[in-house]
């Protein structure tokens, strides 16, 4: 298949679970154009738009459970206090990520950069697969383009390097992960693991029919799927194997447009992903706790409606707010215009969408249910205002069904709603972020290293499953690097474990769970706060302490 007809704007791509009743009807529809198996659990889906629609209708209500989310990239001295840089001075550790991968799932790399080269001038990255340009897939992957390390090299050596791998990086936001996580001495820079090598994945752009769907602002560059996310750990865990490398997986990305239930396909794979000896995955829990992107609040047992009032200024464009409640729960919803015009109670029926347009404002507002969502069997409501008039909005939610009674709203992260938008009544607790809200892997927040203080926005637990999350804090305030934003010493820390652990042969067990709880043991604590913390975890990160616990055992 030629893979540039995946790169037309009507196409769609969606997520089905492997052997579910109707996975025959798409399979044999004749308007599927390819599909894609994930680790024998799922499948992506690929069709133009008129012929998905036609699809929809085999997925009844599980229709909602394929559509991929979108992500975003989170924004956020040091090695010494992360104990890193002592472990790398230790003379019997000597640990620098020797025989380690590290693959990052992002915006690509600034594969130029002296940071990621020997001193003979070659490159230590030995893949890069960049899913944005045609032409090239690697061998059982849909679309994008594969570039080698003799390749890159090849660029290297040249004096018009993009003309032989022509793959950048506009962001810079994955540049500086890798450059945290694994750059080589340049100057009084080092990475975490700086003999460790690369596998970088730069992220397709979301289809367009998901960026309407979820009201992407336009000028939004940085709008990826989970769907090309799972292609991308994928292909890194495939290489992995092809090497016979251990490799850590880092993913700097998150998104607040689900019910945050740990539930989502992605969040399901990684987990699955993790348990997998040799493979650690660190996640991001996200910047999102000062943001007023996310409302709580329980019913009274009366069952009065609750009112969510959101603020929004001028010239916001669309507003996308996600509402949630519990499996035992069932809840309707009205929506009130700044003006007072009023979108009445709407009764909540699965994959009911009602849209209308108002009267006396240019807005239009859009009300769709779905449940059970998979996983935990939860409603999901979905309220869009589009082109959204400046003032107070009012949800008012009221409890058709109400045992539980709990509800929560959230909306996009940071840069994919104005600025002038928020919740008049915000909570910055249950703001991690997903995949992060998922099982098993290790969920990293951040904080000032050199005032030992949580980075104010950092994002807070629990999840609304109530596992504690995050794990630990890493350095992720002003960290030095080749940009201004982003986390990683987490990788690079997982990343000497498993060079202990695994190239080593001091363990061949290794995998996430077990990474995660020596680094939780070996965090650095404070008698002033009781662990685990919903802003700190279990502590700061400190992996020369997690070693001397190791050797104690």
């Amino acid at each position: 298949m030629n893979d540039e007809i995946l790169f037309s704007p009507d196409i769609v791509d969606f997520i089905i679970r492997k052997d579910s009743y109707y996975e025959p009807y798409i399979l044999e529809d004749p308007g599927l154009i390819y599909a894609h198996t994930i680790k024998d659990t799922f499948t992506i889906c690929y069709a133009r738009e008129a012929d998905y629609q036609r699809m929809i209708g085999y997925m009844g209500t599980d229709f909602i459970n394929s559509i991929p989310n979108i992500l975003g990239l989170l924004q956020t001295e040091s090695l010494e206090a992360s104990g890193i840089l002592e472990v790398q001075q230790q003379p019997y550790l000597n640990l620098y990520g020797r025989g380690v991968l590290i693959g990052f799932v992002d915006t690509g790399i600034d594969y130029t950069q002296e940071v990621f080269r020997y001193e003979d001038g070659t490159t230590k990255i030995r893949y890069i697969y960049d899913q944005s340009i045609p032409g090239n897939p690697p061998e059982g992957f849909p679309l994008g383009t594969e570039y080698t390390n003799e390749q890159i090299n090849a660029a290297l050596a040249s004096e018009t390097p993009y003309e032989t791998v022509p793959h950048r990086d506009e962001s810079g936001h994955g540049t500086f992960l890798a450059s945290v996580a694994s750059g080589r001495r340049v100057g009084n820079f080092t990475g975490a693991a700086p003999d460790s090598e690369i596998i970088m994945v730069k992220l397709k752009k979301a289809y367009p029919v998901y960026l309407n769907r979820f009201s992407v602002p336009p000028q939004q560059e940085n709008a990826f799927e989970t769907s090309f996310a799972m292609l991308g750990v994928e292909y890194i865990i495939k290489k992995s194997v092809e090497l016979n490398r251990p490799v850590v997986i880092c993913i700097g990305l998150g998104s607040n447009f689900d019910n945050h239930d740990g539930y989502g396909p992605l969040e399901e794979y990684l987990f699955s992903v993790s348990n997998i000896p040799g493979i650690c995955v660190c996640v991001a829990v996200g910047n999102e706790s000062q943001a007023r992107h996310h409302y709580s609040q329980r019913f009274t047992q009366a069952g009065t409606p609750e009112n969510i009032d959101i603020r929004v200024g001028e010239n916001a464009g669309d507003v996308f707010v996600v509402v949630t409640n519990k499996i035992c729960d069932r809840f309707s919803i009205s929506v009130r215009s700044p003006t007072g015009e009023l979108v009445g109670r709407i009764p909540s029926k699965a994959g009911y969408t009602f849209t209308t347009g108002l009267v006396l404002e240019q807005s239009q507002v859009s009300i769709s249910y779905y449940f059970p969502v998979q996983g935990s069997g939860d409603q999901i409501t979905l309220v869009k205002i589009m082109d959204a008039t400046p003032g107070v909005w009012t949800i008012t939610v009221y409890g058709d069904i109400i045992i539980d009674g709990s509800i929560n709203a959230w909306l996009p992260i940071t840069g994919f709603v104005s600025p002038t938008v928020e919740f008049l009544s915000s909570d910055p607790y249950n703001t991690i972020t997903a995949p992060a809200t998922g099982y098993g892997i290790i969920h990293c927040g951040a904080y000032n290293s050199s005032r030992d203080s949580l980075y104010p926005n950092s994002s807070w637990g629990p999840t609304r499953l109530s596992f504690e999350n995050p794990d630990l804090v890493a350095p992720g305030y002003q960290v030095g690097g080749f940009y201004p934003t982003g986390f990683g010493y987490m990788a690079g820390a997982s990343a000497l474990l498993l060079q202990w652990s695994i190239v080593e042969g001091n363990d061949f067990g290794f995998c996430t769970p077990l990474i995660k709880a020596y680094l939780i043991r070996g965090c650095n604590r404070t008698d002033l706060i009781e662990y685990p913390s919903s802003q700190w975890g279990y502590g700061s990160l400190n992996l020369l302490q997690t070693f001397f616990y190791m050797r104690e055992l």
